[in-house]
């Protein structure tokens, strides 16, 4: 495991975390790969902010092993040193401007002081370092917390819900950060419901339903491994019926939806269902592939309709 995990920026095995009977994190075992984003996801109450907090050192498990940075999750004073984390919101002196908060922080946690511009410039926030605190956006508030994150130089940073209240301006400023620091070598662990963001920005997804693991790998592996969907459309609505007959023959399951037949089948077979239309005089109106999204998986695996 000592020789995996240089490789890995954590990794964790059979990880638990009980309360009385019940189980918040239940026999966990997952493992990130160094200098990626991985997105962690799960229903309210799955243990997202358990298992951040098992691995931050907060809490101790009550079963399991692992691994930050490799170095062993029971010697938390090992790897926080090389840890960045915003977790829970950041907290910050209201009447304080962002340069004179981050130099607090840097102060007590023994950082250099020449850090806080650029950190600041770095989170888009240069312009507005002498600016209260009090007057700052949400999102300026969520970047500044990002930068107090960053002030250790990181090699992992943990962040739960970074993007959460923020508009779809704000969103994608924490995305293109999120995707700056990963570039240059930063490991990413976030937490987020926001599915449809966490798909876009995320290298590796894990998966939390009830304290348990439903999936941990390469968000692409996860997406390719659920079938896309061809939505057919034909001129005349009698043609749909007869359509999903020949469909079936042809080994492609399917199902009438409203005035659509919607069929399962990769990217591929479009061009093959499109002829076997024409073959049987059957016009085609609409023939649209349609890509699973995570929001979809994630829906069919955790059987929640809420992240």
């Amino acid at each position: 495991m000592a020789e995996q995990s240089n490789l890995l920026a954590l990794d964790v095995n059979d990880l638990s975390k009980k309360y009385e009977e019940r189980f918040a994190v239940s026999h966990a075992s997952f493992a990130i790969p160094l200098g990626t984003i991985c997105g962690f996801v799960g229903p309210n109450g799955a243990g997202k902010t358990t298992t951040i907090r098992m691995l931050l050192g907060l809490i101790n498990p009550t079963t399991g092993s692992g691994h930050v940075l490799s170095e062993e999750i029971s010697k938390p004073q090992n790897y926080l040193p090389r840890v960045g984390a915003m977790i829970e919101g950041p907290a910050f002196y209201p009447a304080l401007s962002g340069s004179e908060n981050l130099k607090v922080l840097a102060t007590i946690g023994g950082f250099p002081l020449d850090r806080v511009q650029p950190l600041l410039e770095k989170v888009g926030l240069g312009d507005r370092s002498k600016s209260k605190y009090k007057t700052y956006s949400l999102g300026m508030k969520q970047r500044l917390g990002i930068a107090a994150a960053l002030l250790p130089n990181p090699k992992l940073l943990i962040l739960d819900e970074p993007t959460n209240g923020l508009d779809p301006a704000g969103i994608q400023e924490i995305r293109a950060l999120l995707r700056q620091l990963a570039d240059e070598g930063v490991s990413v662990f976030v937490s987020s419901h926001l599915l449809s963001e966490i798909e876009m920005i995320s290298d590796y997804l894990v998966i939390l339903r009830e304290g348990k693991v439903v999936f941990s790998g390469k968000t692409e592996d996860l997406l390719s491994a659920h079938k896309p969907i061809i939505v057919v459309k034909t001129e005349r609505s009698a043609d749909l019926s007869r359509l999903a007959q020949i469909i079936s023959q042809n080994k492609f399951e399917s199902k009438l939806i409203n005035d659509e037949l919607h069929i399962s089948a990769p990217i591929s077979a479009a061009a093959s269902i499109n002829k076997l239309a024409f073959e049987n005089q059957i016009v085609i109106s609409v023939l649209n592939p349609i890509k699973p999204t995570l929001e979809e998986t994630f829906f069919e695996m955790t059987g929640s309709p809420n992240a």
